[in-house]
């Protein structure tokens, strides 16, 4: 059960607008941002600051990107508190789901109650990624830009405000069948994998589309949403190219029109074009 809060994802707010013939005073859009914590058993686990939207979809898709929960049916409730100052979204786990999580948190306690710190926290920030290479799902250079494109028809805030980022879900001769935005790149990703996980979409039948840079952390929830491609308008890390060849997962960046690069497993890039999408 989820108890949702309304709270306006845009501000209009006025600036002094300094152009070629003046400056004037005008009205401008921009995006709200707002402290998230994510909370298991009544204790903070995180706290993000993140768009005030699509609370559900981050409780879900954090628990799994994160390796908190194997499966959506492992949470027994979620309920979102708002306290003013910011947003707490209280997650409940299962039995089976809780003891591992109990265990975790005792393994990366440090000795004086820093929370994650040391030699364990390194580890789990550098933390193996599943292997996503034996799909049999190819791309089109067409179904690449493709992509992109219909991506950017499905931003409704940036549109308004140019600040935030996107993430999407793109399925060969679907078109991108699930989007979110926020102001943090990993957030958006982490909300459009609890969008396609109640939706019941695999992983493995697309690729994820997203607005940023791709950092190590952005292949991981990839990888951790199962899909072998993640395909992204700026360009990736050395690290995340790395353990994107690690989890044969092609990663495809510095998408600009017709152009991009492809930087691991090349060969599920394949010649055609893209089946038509609206």
């Amino acid at each position: 059960m989820v108890r949702r809060q309304q709270r306006p994802a845009l501000t209009q707010i006025s600036r002094l607008a300094r152009r070629a013939n003046g400056i004037s005073a005008a009205a401008r859009m921009v995006p709200e941002e707002t402290p998230i914590a994510l909370s298991y058993a009544g204790t903070t686990h995180a706290v993000m600051m993140a768009s005030p939207a699509d609370f559900e979809d981050f409780a879900l898709g954090f628990s799994l990107t994160e390796g908190i929960i194997a499966s959506p049916d492992e949470i027994d409730a979620i309920e979102v508190e708002d306290h003013g100052a910011g947003i707490d979204i209280q997650i409940r786990l299962k039995d089976q789901a809780n003891t591992r999580f109990q265990a975790r948190r005792r393994r990366l306690a440090g000795p004086v109650g820093c929370g994650l710190c040391g030699i364990e926290s390194i580890e789990e920030a550098m933390r193996s990624v599943p292997e996503v290479g034996a799909t049999s799902l190819d791309l089109t250079a067409a179904d690449i830009v493709q992509s992109v494109r219909l991506l950017s028809k499905m931003q409704p805030l940036h549109a308004e405000t140019g600040a935030v980022h996107a993430a999407g879900f793109y399925i060969p001769g679907q078109g991108i069948v699930a989007a979110r935005e926020d102001v943090g790149r990993h957030n958006a990703l982490d909300k459009l994998a609890g969008a396609l996980a109640r939706k019941g979409v695999a992983g493995s039948s697309g690729a994820v589309i997203v607005t940023s840079r791709v950092s190590v952390e952005m292949v991981q929830k990839t990888a951790a949403i199962g899909a072998a491609f993640i395909v992204a308008v700026s360009a990736p890390t050395a690290l995340a190219i790395r353990t994107a060849e690690e989890a044969g997962m092609t990663l495809i960046a510095l998408v600009r029109g017709d152009d991009f690069d492809i930087f691991t497993h090349p060969h599920r890039i394949t010649p055609g074009a893209a089946k038509n999408v609206a």
